[in-house]
């Protein structure tokens, strides 16, 4: 009778693995901010098309492969179907990770820790040093963490940049005598939660903004004893699209098929297929295009679509049935389906929503947003960061807690529920048409900007961030930093600040090595996202002063990256290798040599090739003279800088000369060249 006894109290103690419970995943089909106005007056943000496909066919395309099996959108009201754990997620998220190996950390420290009741899945991702801005243009993150457990301590996402402080409670550090403090994190509004997490929201939150309310409020909550936990990726993508720089940083990932296997020609839903081409262009089916018409690199077509003569389209998303008319150029724009653009209209970091007209000649500024049925009127010219819509602007204002397409307003609600064609048909019939704000015969109201937008229109817009706004940024880190080192200012703490030659030999090459992945992170966006030069250059400038580098380290940090890049782009022969290299300096030779000024500047790129020959890519080896020698052609490298790096070299072991020993050649050409130049002066 005792073995019976036995086995019964193991299946109790093992009773989530023997009953099988259906991985559930709750997705949060309402964003609870305004951020998408004015198109989310008129239709739910998760159902706007990213790279022609709903944003929500994303999520749950990846909750499928992920081996989710049950998915309540948005269902507060039945959290008693929820019947073990489960996964959080926003329907505007879009992410190809493997939840395998978070649900299995979850579930351990679940059996150890009756209250570790959520795992928050975080990526790093560094913000930009100048403006605290991610590249999904959100804001900079603080976050503390247990290196050992990874516990969530601390999670702050409004810090006050302006003063330069962060505060953190004494007890913090009394209560955790390890603890790491970042701010390179990014949040993937991907969360494992136990059961626990449903009954929180009931009786003390709400879902309208997870993080400021639910995550803070778990961390400062001391009575119940519920403990956040964190699981970081590396390789796999994840990232929400909370604003509209998101929402194009996101779809140029697709396009560039980081997101893999949620790519355009994989996700086909319907009826329509998408075929990749060459260059990174996708194509629907039954596609009309002039012969004399161009479509650049990593553009999608959606099918049905008819181009006309001399009409230009790069980096761009076009949806499905529109037509777009002849000497058009459009450019790093988002065109839903059904629109129409007529002749010689030009369209520049604009998003265009369905059934849109645009009439012949008339323009989009930079971060123009087009709602639903707008027509813009001939030959007018909408100005930069404008938001157009057939809905008047709301008079009172919502604040981010309030749901994104719901309004206080009545003129606003009585529309609301009503299908896009209604509500333009009516709209157009009636009064509401203002003629005047888009030119003749357009149609739409401009929304006046209101108190602070036109900072956050540049912040969150899909138009690039423009060079004064950068050169502000970085004027302001100038100012900070003489204060600094002034001793004008003290730390919060009251402490001097150290001496940075004072920092041991480990934390200088720390630094460096964070620096060198800064920059090489910056050059490679730069080189996908095809951004100028100078922009480029404003932004190694921003990490120089973020990192308190010299030109020298910046110089040998981008030589590195483009090194680097030029090694992983195809070549199938020394000669191709060499052919790469050619056309990664031609391309950013102007950028590489604003940092090589002096001759000691020049020596730290020959030497940092050096590195790369005898570590990282070991295929420059044989070709380092006849590289070298193709930089002096091309005025990168001065004479004197080889003259002197040889010179230095004098003394070093054997085994620190295998390059210059290679370069003998090309050094003493350099040497008996003045001398045959003075021989035919004479």
């Amino acid at each position: 009778m005792g073995a019976p006894k036995k086995s019964a109290a193991r299946v109790s103690e093992d009773h989530d693995e023997l009953v099988r419970v259906p991985l559930q995943a709750i997705l949060l089909a309402d964003s609870f901010t305004t951020k998408f106005r004015p198109i989310t007056l008129e239709r739910p943000k998760v159902l706007l098309p990213l790279a022609n496909v709903p944003m929500i066919n994303y999520t749950l395309t990846w909750l499928e492969s992920a081996g989710v099996e049950e998915v309540f959108v948005f269902c507060c009201a039945h959290a008693k179907q929820i019947q073990g754990d489960f996964v959080l997620i926003s329907g505007d998220t879009v992410s190809n990770m493997s939840l395998t190996q978070a649900l299995l950390e979850h579930k351990e420290r679940k059996k150890k820790d009756s209250n570790a009741v959520m795992t928050m899945v975080i990526k790093r991702s560094k913000t930009h040093p100048a403006i605290h801005q991610s590249r999904l243009g959100t804001d900079e993150i603080f976050m503390a963490i247990d290196p050992n457990s990874k516990q969530l301590l601390y999670y702050e996402d409004k810090a006050d940049f302006s003063k330069g402080t962060l505060h953190l409670e004494n007890s913090l550090l009394a209560d955790n005598p390890s603890l790491s403090l970042h701010h390179d994190k990014q949040d993937c509004y991907i969360d494992i939660c136990s059961p626990e997490v449903l009954s929180l929201f009931t009786d003390n939150f709400d879902y309208q903004h997870l993080r400021r309310h639910f995550v803070k409020g778990l961390l400062l909550d001391d009575i119940m004893g519920y403990k956040i936990f964190v699981h970081e990726i590396r390789a796999d993508y994840a990232a929400r699209i909370d604003n509209f720089r998101s929402y194009d940083t996101v779809s140029k990932d697709i396009i560039h098929r980081w997101t893999y296997p949620l790519v355009p020609d994989v996700m086909n839903f319907g009826n329509t297929a998408t075929k990749l081409e060459r260059q990174g262009i996708y194509r629907g089916s039954d596609i009309s295009q002039a012969q004399s018409a161009v479509v650049g690199p990593f553009s999608v077509i959606g099918s049905g679509t008819k181009i006309g003569k001399n009409t230009k389209i790069l980096n761009s998303v076009v949806g499905i049935g529109c037509k777009i008319g002849s000497n058009v150029h459009i450019e790093g724009c988002y065109i839903w389906d059904n629109v129409t653009i007529e002749d010689g209209c030009e369209l520049r970091h604009a998003i265009v929503c369905e059934g849109v007209i645009m009439k012949s000649g008339s323009a989009l500024e930079p971060g123009v947003v087009l709602s639903f049925k707008v027509v813009v009127g001939q030959e007018f010219v909408v100005p930069p960061y404008s938001q157009v819509s057939l809905l008047q602007q709301p008079v009172e204002e919502d604040s981010d807690e309030e749901l994104e397409y719901a309004d206080s307003t009545s003129a606003i609600t009585s529309t609301v529920d009503k299908s896009d064609g209604e509500t333009a048909s009516e709209l157009l019939d009636g009064h509401f048409t203002p003629a005047s704000e888009l030119g003749f015969g357009g149609a739409g109201y401009v929304w006046p900007k209101c108190e602070g937008g036109h900072e956050e229109e540049w912040r969150h817009s899909v138009a690039p961030i423009t060079e004064d706004k950068i050169l502000e940024a970085v004027k302001a880190m100038e100012d900070e930093l003489e204060l600094i080192h002034d001793g004008s200012i003290l730390p919060p703490s009251g402490e001097l600040i150290p001496n940075p030659n004072d920092s041991d030999d480990d934390d200088n090459d720390d630094l460096r090595d964070d620096f060198d992945k800064e920059v090489e992170a910056t050059f490679l966006r730069a080189v996908l996202e095809n951004i100028q030069e100078n922009h480029l250059t404003l932004e190694v400038n921003s990490l120089k002063l973020s990192y308190n580098k010299v030109a020298a380290d910046c110089a040998g940090a981008l030589f590195y990256a483009m090194m680097k890049y030029a090694v992983d782009l195809p070549h199938s022969s020394a000669d191709g290798l060499v052919q790469n290299v050619h056309v990664v300096l031609t391309k950013w030779k102007k950028v590489l040599a604003s940092y090589l000024n002096d001759t000691d500047e020049q020596i730290e790129v020959i030497l940092k090739f050096e590195e790369i020959c005898l570590e990282s890519a070991k295929e420059f080896a044989p070709l380092f003279t006849k590289i070298l020698h193709y930089m002096y052609n091309e005025d990168i490298i001065e004479e004197d800088a080889i003259l002197s790096w040889e010179d230095e070299k004098k003394d070093a072991d054997e085994a620190d000369k295998v390059f210059v020993n290679q370069a003998q050649p090309l050094i003493q050409w350099l040497k008996e060249a003045p001398e045959e130049d003075d021989e035919d002066e004479e």
